[in-house]
Formats: structure tokens, C-alpha cells, sequence
């Protein structure tokens, strides 16, 4: 039999996460799922979602995605993330942020994703390089 290894389990959610009220849905087999539910603090001066909270959903969900494929001691970094804003989120509205693996390396990884709302409409699109690391790279801090 070959050597046994474990995938890393789905992550607690990050500060900025919490901060933001972005919540894990479903994780594994290489996609990862997002939740967040749109409030006045989330938009911006035009009374709509801010891009920021698109782009933090976008990258927990496909760097999620990846990291479900991944083994315990594996890391992995955003490289590059593109994000398209393609319609307004509004306050009340459901966010779901999909992120999938579309192919991984040894090295580095492609990921793409989209946010709907509550009516499946796409209001976001993203594409993404991530690093991947055999081990924590020591320049990362030690959290506690």
C-alpha cells in the first residue's frame, strides 16, 4: 500500500472573515463554497456591496477550494487574483461565493469562482494563481 496522508480540513474562518460576517458552506474534492448576507455595513457610497467584500469572498472561496485538495502540511499563497464586478449586491441580499480548482500543480494551482445571489444571478466572476508550499514557508509568522 502507498504511504497514507491526510487533506486538510476545512479552515476556521479568518478575522477579516468574521469581521466581513463571511461564513464557510460546503468544502472539498477541490471547490469550497462562501456565504456572506449583504447589511449597510457592508456597501459603499453608492449604497451597493463594496468590491472589497466580493474580492475577500472570491479569495477565501478559491484558495478554500484548493486547499481542500491539499495535505495537512501543505500551504498555499495567493499569487495573482482577477476579479470581475458584473452587477450591484444589494443590502438583504445572499451571497454565495463558488471557488473550484480548474488545475493544480506541484507548484501552483488555477482557480476560477463566481458570486450569486439569492436568485442565482452572477454579480461577480474571478480567476486565480496560487503558490503552493510543501511546508509553511518561514518568512509566514507563527499565530498561536
Amino acid at each position: 500500500m502507498g504511504e497514507e496522508f491526510h487533506l486538510s480540513e476545512r479552515p476556521e474562518e479568518s478575522g477579516v472573515c468574521k469581521a466581513l460576517g463571511i461564513r464557510y458552506g460546503e468544502f472539498g474534492d477541490g471547490k469550497a463554497t462562501i456565504h456572506c448576507s449583504v447589511t449597510e455595513e457592508h456597501v459603499n457610497k453608492g449604497g451597493v456591496a463594496h468590491g472589497a467584500l466580493f474580492t475577500t469572498m472570491l479569495d477565501t472561496a478559491l484558495g478554500g477550494a484548493l486547499v481542500s485538495t491539499l495535505r495537512i502540511e501543505t500551504w498555499c499563497a495567493t499569487a495573482q487574483l482577477s476579479v470581475s464586478f458584473l452587477e450591484a449586491g444589494q443590502v438583504g441580499d445572499e451571497l454565495t461565493a463558488h471557488g473550484r480548482v480548474v488545475r493544480r500543480g506541484k507548484g501552483v494551482a488555477h482557480l476560477a469562482g463566481e458570486i450569486v445571489d439569492q436568485k442565482g444571478t452572477v454579480l461577480a466572476s474571478a480567476t486565480g494563481t496560487w503558490a503552493i508550499f510543501a511546508a509553511k514557508p518561514d518568512k509566514f509568522p507563527v499565530r498561536k
